[in-house]
């Protein structure tokens, strides 16, 4: 008796394990994805978006120092250079002429002082996420905040 009482639970057993997923298990599955990706989506973001603004500066400090040597060693006048003047010249390459969203960085000369300028993230000039060479951390912080 107990051979045919073992045989049974051996039998519910393959049958369990042949069974596979429900689609509600499925569902569940797939909906706690979501839930875990919305909370990674929200964490990360504003990271992202510092992340570029970062890069921004860096590009523009490479270039501002790109423009000084330029200005300094290999200018024939006192005019600002221009991206196609370091391009030109060979002081920074061709495809590192764009920010993160893809304009051109800008060069304006100040008296004797150099600045380079990103549009930001609205790629519009003269607004206030427009990046700078000179940002500092806390300048990072309140751009990325806009």
């Amino acid at each position: 008796m107990q051979t045919i009482a073992t045989k049974k639970r051996i039998r519910k057993l393959r049958k369990a394990v042949q069974r596979g997923v429900t689609l509600v298990e499925v569902l569940i599955v797939v909906a706690i994805m979501a839930v875990i990706a919305g909370g990674a989506t929200y964490l990360v973001f504003p990271e992202y978006k510092k992340a570029r603004i970062k890069t921004a500066v860096v590009g523009a400090t490479t270039i501002k120092q790109a423009a000084e040597v330029f200005r300094e060693l290999e200018a024939l006048t006192d005019a600002c250079p221009t991206i196609q003047d370091l391009v030109g010249a060979r002081k920074i390459d061709a495809s590192k002429t764009d920010d993160p969203w893809g304009q051109p960085y800008r060069i304006k000369c100040e008296e004797s002082d150099i600045r380079v300028y990103s549009s930001g993230n609205d790629r519009k000039e003269g607004t206030p996420d427009d990046v700078r060479d000179n940002f500092k951390q806390s300048d990072i912080e309140k751009v990325s905040k806009l």
